[in-house]
């Protein structure tokens, strides 16, 4: 190639070739070093209320601030490790659905400490989320009053964020506390000590036997007297349960040749008083003499003693319950429904303090325990039946959704109400043996007149009668178990009128009383 005239010219046989032209969009990234990535860039220029509502999707979908912003791995990342940590809450969600038992595993120690540890990291890890997807959207780039306004926006988002956790921990804290307050940690002196086994926590027993002690222990009031005592009697297995009440003025009751008052009563409780010797006095009366019982504090051992050697049942446990501190356990629950056949007077001789009508009724706290307690134009036979409806209904009506939603106010009402021997090893099996009898057939037997006389017991009568109550709960569940088929009609039509139970004629008295074990559906209409 050469210049002629100033005009570029081509030797012959040679072709020209095509100059290429650089377009102006070939210099873009000039300045860039060669393989530097490219830094993210919105598609418009994001506002206040954008960065905020980003950042507030982060908090439901973490990942989400992140992609936006362009860092899509980060996102990614994010996004995945919430979908599995949703799917294993999901998980145990359904299968604690499907099963209740599966929720006692967090009523450990150790449990409810990983449980308030899990909560206090992820609220560390979710205020992080937020703050993390707040930068990458890059704030700085809004105006100094959009800075300043998405701030404190993410800040309160952050707390509100972080409220459930803690609220979460505190509820936990709660029940751990309450339950350290009730179930001591140190096992009964009078209670010979077993080897905590995981695998076989009630050390090979088919029955366990709980005595349950209503008390009426007030400021005003000298000791406790135990005016209501039943016995749970519940099958391990299936959780049956037969509900045996004893009245308080049961007399003269024999203890066991073991017991330090066999000796002081060879011939039953207070025999050589003409009107003493009444059931709900053996408990003061242990308390009161300890030189008799060999230590202090022996009254639950004494009525323990009693009790069992009246139904010829070893009493496993026992849990006293404050009858004034009963109103507030009912309170935090919401109430209880009960359906009152005839107007229950209560306060005093007269019921001067109070009616409770007949009805459908949802009774506060002070209604439900006067339900139980009020003797005014009744007698104590009446009475206990009122007693065991109560506790009927707030076995069926303390629901997991209930006791969830008023977890603390329950947590506080029980710690100040409940006395027990139940180690705190226990708590754990026996949430689930709960779960078990609230979805078994619950009977209930009461040694009243006619039937069976108070001031003349028969010992004999009453121990046969325990024996056979036991004995029926199980026939039916067992002779379909042994059999290998399902139910005869007989039993399956005794289940259905179980599950469709009549409502009561009127409320439970002693006239209304009959021989053999009857259903709390069926007595109390619950």
């Amino acid at each position: 190639m050469s210049k002629r005239d100033g005009v570029d010219t081509v030797p012959e046989g040679k072709k020209r070739r095509p100059i290429r032209r650089t377009r102006p969009n070939a210099q873009r990234g000039a300045g860039r070093p060669s393989g530097a990535p490219a830094s993210p860039r919105f598609a418009k220029p994001l506002t206040p209320g954008a960065v905020l509502g980003w950042t507030a999707l982060s908090a439901i979908v973490p990942g989400a601030a992140h992609l936006r912003a362009g860092h899509r791995r980060t996102g990614l990342i994010l996004v995945s490790v919430y979908a599995v940590l949703l799917l294993a809450v999901l998980a145990y969600g359904l299968s604690v659905a499907g099963d209740l038992s599966n929720a006692a595993g967090l009523a450990g120690d150790g449990a409810m400490l990983g449980v308030v540890i899990g909560a206090s990291v992820l609220a560390l890890a979710w205020f992080a989320l937020l703050v993390t997807s707040y930068v990458a959207l890059g704030p700085n780039k809004l105006p100094q009053q959009g800075q300043i306004f998405t701030g404190i926006a993410v800040g309160l988002l952050c707390v509100t964020v972080m409220s459930p956790f803690a609220l979460a921990a505190n509820s936990v804290l709660t029940v751990r506390d309450a339950v350290g307050a009730i179930f001591p940690s140190e096992p009964d002196a009078d209670t010979p000590t077993v080897a905590q086994n995981p695998e076989d926590p009630w050390d090979g027993k088919e029955r366990v036997n709980f005595l349950l002690i209503g008390g009426d222990a007030a400021g005003n009031r000298t000791g406790v007297r135990t005016d209501s005592m039943n016995v749970a009697s519940v099958d391990l297995k299936t959780g049956t349960t037969v509900l045996f009440s004893l009245p308080r003025n049961l007399q003269h009751v024999r203890f066991p040749p073991s017991s330090p008052l066999h000796k002081q009563f060879p011939n039953g409780f207070m025999a050589e008083l003409p009107n003493g010797g009444l059931l709900n006095e053996v408990w003061q009366y242990a308390n009161d003499n300890p030189q008799l019982m060999g230590g202090r504090n022996k009254g639950p051992r004494a009525l323990m003693d009693a009790i069992g050697y009246t139904l010829n049942l070893k009493i496993d446990y026992y849990m006293l319950m404050n009858m004034y501190g009963f109103a507030d356990l009912v309170d935090a629950i919401g109430g209880l429904r009960i359906k009152v056949e005839q107007d229950v007077k209560w306060g005093g001789l007269y019921g001067t303090a109070g009616v409770i009508k007949a009805g459908e009724r949802k009774l506060t706290g002070e209604q439900a325990l006067w339900y139980g307690r009020s003797r005014v134009g009744s007698d104590d036979f009446s009475r206990m039946g009122r007693q065991r409806c109560v506790i009927g209904a707030f076995a069926q009506q303390a629901t997991p959704t209930v006791i969830l939603t008023r977890f603390n106010k329950i947590a506080g009402a029980a710690k100040k109400l409940a006395q027990t021997n139940i180690p705190r090893h226990l708590v754990q099996p026996l949430l689930e043996l709960a779960v078990k009898v609230k979805g078994a057939k619950i009977t209930s037997l009461q040694f009243v007149p006619p039937e069976f006389y108070s001031g003349r017991p028969d010992w004999a009568k009453i121990r046969t009668a325990t024996k056979k109550a036991i004995n029926d709960s199980l026939r039916p569940a067992r002779q379909a178990q042994t059999a290998n088929v399902s139910a005869s009609p007989s039993v399956a039509a005794s289940r259905a009128r179980t599950a469709t139970p009549q409502r009561p004629t009127q409320t439970p008295t002693r006239n209304s009383q009959r021989a053999g074990a009857k259903g709390l559906d069926e007595l109390c209409g619950l």
